[in-house]
């Protein structure tokens, strides 16, 4: 685990800023495949990788700072754009990134539930590198486990300043390898016949399922709302329920669209 590859002169080059970087782009390669294969937008992926990957940055970011550690960040705002001392809230990036390329989709007359379709994949999978450079970065850590099994965190990381050196859940490494299960089970799923908006919906319901249930191995983040939830669970319910809601909703709209224009046909021979 090391947090800096190598110097130019006093320059760190910190292994979380280049893997970070290298989720992004290859998330976009990802998209811009998907897009391809589905034989449309391929285009805009690039610019779409790019103006969803910085916003979502800026996103995850912000949301950390603002629904997580105000209480810190409100006498150190100077530290507000350190990301590598750990916090970014990959619900603020998703939200802020799904946000900037719905603009840009409209802004473009581009089908938004299609391309939303399309990134879901690529979006996950980016997220599924982004945890490699939280655990490189020692952050995005799990609890103590309470034995002789667990990580062990470099002296340099928030990971030892929180715990010391006792061994902790692996909760960025799960979270990371279910990210790439949830990317095969949207291929799978995309590849199946589904309703136009279905494979995001589904997207935000496995990933908020899995993040609701590894929060309870998460040491990063331990005070709770309302005596019951830390806030990425209550954020993981709000948006899986919301996600459910649309994806069946999304089943009768067509199951409805389609016996109504049948009915037409009907009526007018």
């Amino acid at each position: 685990m090391h947090q800096f590859l190598f110097y130019i002169g006093d320059f760190p080059i910190r292994a979380y800023g280049l893997v970070l970087s290298l989720s992004i782009i290859l998330a976009a390669g990802v998209g811009y495949f998907l897009a391809k294969q589905d034989g449309r937008y391929h285009e805009h992926v690039v610019d779409l990788g790019i103006y969803c990957g910085l916003s979502g940055l800026l996103g995850a970011r912000l949301w950390d700072v603002f629904f997580f550690d105000w209480s810190y960040y409100q006498n150190h705002l100077s530290e507000i754009l350190f990301v590598w001392q750990g916090g970014m809230a990959i619900q603020g990036g998703v939200f802020l990134g799904v946000l900037v390329g719905i603009i840009y989709c409209r802004r473009h007359k581009i089908d938004i539930l299609a391309m939303m379709d399309i990134a879901a994949p690529a979006i996950i999978f980016g997220q599924g590198l982004g945890r490699c450079a939280n655990l490189l970065n020692g952050d995005a850590f799990g609890a103590p486990t309470g034995g002789n099994f667990g990580i062990l965190y470099p002296t340099t990381t928030l990971a030892y300043h929180t715990y010391g050196s006792q061994p902790l859940w692996p909760a960025e490494i799960w979270e990371g390898q279910l990210d790439f299960v949830i990317f095969a089970v949207l291929l799978i799923f995309r590849s199946m016949p589904h309703i136009k908006g279905q494979a995001f919906a589904l997207y935000v319901m496995l990933y908020a399922m899995a993040r609701f249930f590894l929060e309870y191995l998460r040491g990063d983040y331990t005070n709770l709302i309302f005596g019951l939830f830390k806030s990425a669970q209550l954020t993981s319910l709000i948006a899986f329920s919301l996600a459910l809601i649309c994806f069946i909703g999304l089943y009768f709209h067509q199951h409805f669209n389609v016996k109504n224009k049948g009915h037409q046909r009907k009526t007018n021979p």
